[in-house]
């Protein structure tokens, strides 16, 4: 079951490192790599500011929305008209790996790093390797909870996906109630789910299927013969165009009711969530501006930002769906790359063989 264990020692306790990860850090201790050092800056936060405006530019890696990114970077070059904020999208698949290779060879682009993978965070906060602690004032914010949000002084939350159950209007104009609405034999064919090939939170969150809606959920969605599809953003396109009707496993779907898509959705009890932590990184090449930056995304202005659609990590966010906090952790030592493989298989044998 995934924890809603109380405060930082409960909910933010100390994992242990997966194999995989601790053999990375052998063998680039081995190879005597470079290592990037440390990086310090000011105590005072007029001067990181002003020596952020010298730098002039930072870069931030991240999975969230594209749209969102864009906000986040008209707000963000809007309270600092003298830095330019620069983005770069992709998965976590895709963006963990650079991060890593970014600090092994010392040779920086990013200097902020947003990630959504629960147990590569886990591994990366408790390795030390990747990040500095984070400066800004903001992190103090009585509405932040620090205690809630802050893993070992590096790693802090921004926001967080929470998972609806979605349908098309035209096809099911009484939409879903509950998980078990979705394991009618009408809707045979007519489901959507992600494959979760690669992705550890789609295991955790097919896990999680079967630990809080029903013990054998998966195996009978799966029995319904649903669509396969690479990530949540193809399903929610599926749901607009009536390819499906429902799924389990779609963000709240707020753009495309405000665009006209005939679609709705709701978040069952208990719902899914996977967090967004950010991470200012040891390798960054604008060290004052990714503080600065870091420290934005917990400022009001930068979770509004963030938050459309989204859980948020301070209350009252308009456009959020949710409280980043709320959202239960994953335990990462069930997520380690062994069991992973194994539930791939059985996923696929259960879902396509």
């Amino acid at each position: 079951m995934r924890s809603r264990l109380p405060g930082a020692v409960g909910r933010l306790r100390r994992l242990s490192l997966v194999a995989a990860a601790t053999a990375a850090l052998t063998i680039t201790a081995a190879c005597g790599a470079e290592q990037p050092s440390p990086v310090t800056v000011s105590d005072d936060w007029d001067e990181v500011v002003a020596a952020a405006e010298r730098e002039g530019s930072v870069h931030l890696y991240s999975t969230q929305h594209p749209d969102n990114l864009q906000k986040l970077k008209a707000a963000f070059e809007s309270a600092y008209p003298g830095i330019t904020l620069e983005f770069t999208r992709g998965t976590d698949v895709e963006i963990n790996p650079r991060v890593e290779a970014e600090n092994r060879t010392g040779r920086g682009i990013a200097d902020v790093h947003m990630s959504s993978d629960f147990a590569w965070i886990t591994r990366a906060a408790d390795s030390g390797e990747y990040s500095v602690e984070p400066v800004g004032p903001d992190f103090d914010a009585p509405a932040y909870e620090r205690a809630r949000s802050v893993i070992d002084d590096r790693f802090f939350l921004v926001s967080g996906a929470a998972f609806a159950l979605g349908w098309n209007t035209q096809a099911l104009p009484d939409g879903l109630d509950r998980p078990g609405d979705l394991l009618d034999e009408s809707l045979r064919g007519r489901i959507g789910v992600v494959n979760p090939q690669g992705f550890a939170p789609v295991v955790d969150e097919y896990r999680f299927f079967d630990e809080n809606w029903a013990h054998d959920f998966t195996e009978r969605l799966a029995a319904l013969r649903p669509r396969i599809y690479p990530g949540a953003l193809a399903v929610a396109q599926a749901l607009n165009s009536g390819e499906i009707v429902a799924t389990p496993m779609v963000p709240p779907l707020v753009r495309e009711q405000e665009s006209g898509a005939p679609v709705g959705w709701k978040l069952p009890q208990p719902y899914w969530g996977t967090p967004w932590y950010s991470h200012v990184l040891a390798s960054a090449p604008h060290p004052n501006a990714a503080q600065v930056l870091a420290d934005f995304l917990v400022t009001r202005d930068g979770q509004i930002a963030l938050s459309k659609g989204y859980a948020s990590a301070l209350p009252d966010i308009p456009g959020a769906v949710a409280r980043a906090q709320d959202i239960p952790l994953p335990d990462v030592d069930t997520l380690t790359s062994e069991s992973i493989d194994r539930y791939q298989q059985e996923w696929h044998q259960k879902f396509v063989s």
